[in-house]
């Protein structure tokens, strides 16, 4: 389908090819800043295969972006990816090639992402029931929850 280009960095007067991978997933169009997040997240700090974080690239649509490139098939939330960045594009690569694109948006409904921060919400006295939030509204990024309408940020996310 598509082809995922070779980058190249310049650190000082060094360069560092970061190559193709053959079989991965690329997390494209990371808000610039948040891409440490998503790798977190991911916790990809442990990772035991090829990982690649880039912070600040150029970008022609959104002048500066974060992408990371993981060597590797891995199960991925997109809900909870969409709460850090719902403008993230997710590349699923196979023999070289983009063979599926992700294009990431807020979840209408999250459960035990977000938690309920009101003490008198059912979920603060009774462990066992989950958290559920509701997309509010889509524009300012905010949750309802479904028991006792407290209001969450999206990025508010533990």
């Amino acid at each position: 389908m598509y082809e995922w280009p070779c980058y190249w960095l310049y650190l000082g007067e060094k360069m560092l090819n970061i190559e193709k991978i053959k079989t991965g997933v690329v997390i494209d169009h990371i808000k610039p800043g948040q891409g440490i997040r998503v790798f977190n997240w991911l916790r990809l700090d442990k990772s035991p295969y090829m990982v690649a974080f880039v912070g600040n690239a150029s970008s022609r649509n959104m002048g500066r972006k974060d992408i990371i490139k993981i060597a590797n098939d891995i199960a991925i939330n997109f809900d909870i990816l969409g709460l850090i960045d719902p403008n993230i594009t997710v590349n699923v690569i196979e023999d070289e090639k983009i063979t599926k694109k992700i294009k990431l948006k807020l979840p209408g409904k999250v459960e035990n992402v977000l938690l309920c921060k009101n003490p008198r919400c059912i979920t603060s006295t009774e462990k066992y029931i989950p958290h559920i939030f509701y997309l509010e509204n889509a524009e300012e990024r905010t949750y309802r929850c479904d028991y006792c309408d407290e209001i969450r940020y999206a990025g508010d996310f533990n």
